[in-house]
């Protein structure tokens, strides 16, 4: 369990980082890394994709993330056109 977050702390940071151009904080960077793992596994699985080993899983995880903070950023700028 603690590898798990400590992973998602890392998939976090670096999916703020390319997405924000900073981190957001250790518990939303953990946050944001453990729902974009099961966005990125989820995808993986619909597209077919294998992911293999830990950097596979890894870098899937990492983009799964940057596809949630995406979709976070356009949901929270089209509430301020309103």
């Amino acid at each position: 369990m603690l590898w798990f977050l400590i992973v998602g702390i890392i998939i976090g940071w670096l999916s703020g980082l390319l997405v924000q151009g900073r981190g957001m904080g250790i518990i939303t960077d953990m946050v944001v890394g453990i729902v974009g793992a099961m966005i990125g596994g989820f995808l993986a699985g619909e597209l077919g994709i294998r992911i293999a080993g830990f950097f596979g899983a890894l870098a899937m995880s990492v983009i799964g993330a940057v596809i949630f903070l995406m979709v976070l950023r356009a949901v929270a700028t089209s509430g301020r056109r309103a």
